[in-house]
Formats: structure tokens, sequence, C-alpha cells
């Protein structure tokens, strides 16, 4: 299948399978942003460090609000990571 589409489209099929693999990190690095603003914007702050500071005045509740930290660290490197995987890819194409 992915041949007749390269084919179709006029695209070496190894630059097809790049480009799809492009595409699709982006897309699941967009859900993986959209959690993480999802969240900053649940406690009104623009980044971790801001929602740190918040915590540690007392100017939000510790729980769950420690919970969402980690979820946004983990969030974050994920991002981290897709990114440089979407970069690697591009230098391939």
């Amino acid at each position: 299948m992915v041949e007749k589409i390269a084919t179709k489209e006029g695209v070496d099929k190894e630059k097809l399978i790049v480009l799809s693999l492009i595409a699709y990190l982006n897309e699941k690095k967009r859900r993986y942003m959209e959690e993480r603003i999802e969240i900053l914007k649940r406690y009104g702050v623009n980044s971790i460090n801001e929602l740190e500071e918040k915590i540690k005045k007392s100017e939000i509740e510790e729980h769950p609000t420690w919970e969402d930290l980690t979820t946004l660290e983990n969030l974050e490197e994920l991002i981290r990571k897709i990114s440089d995987d979407i970069q690697h890819l591009q230098k391939i194409v």
C-alpha cells in the first residue's frame, strides 16, 4: 500500500515513510502540548516554575497540584524527546 501511494504521489517510498513519521510525531506533540496548556491554565500559570512558586507560597493547594506538576514535567520531557526525533527525521528528508 505504501509503495502504491508513493508511486501515485511521485515520492520515494522511504521519503514517504519518513514524512509520515514526522506528521505522526507532530500530531502526538500537539496533543501533549494541549494537555500541558490545559494543566497550566487550570492554575493560571505559564510555566512549571510559576506553578512550583505558587505551591511554595501556599497560593494553591499542594494536592493534587503536585501530581499535576509531575504530569507537566513528564509532558515536557515527552515533548522534548519528540521534538528531537522530528529534528533527526527532518535531516533525512
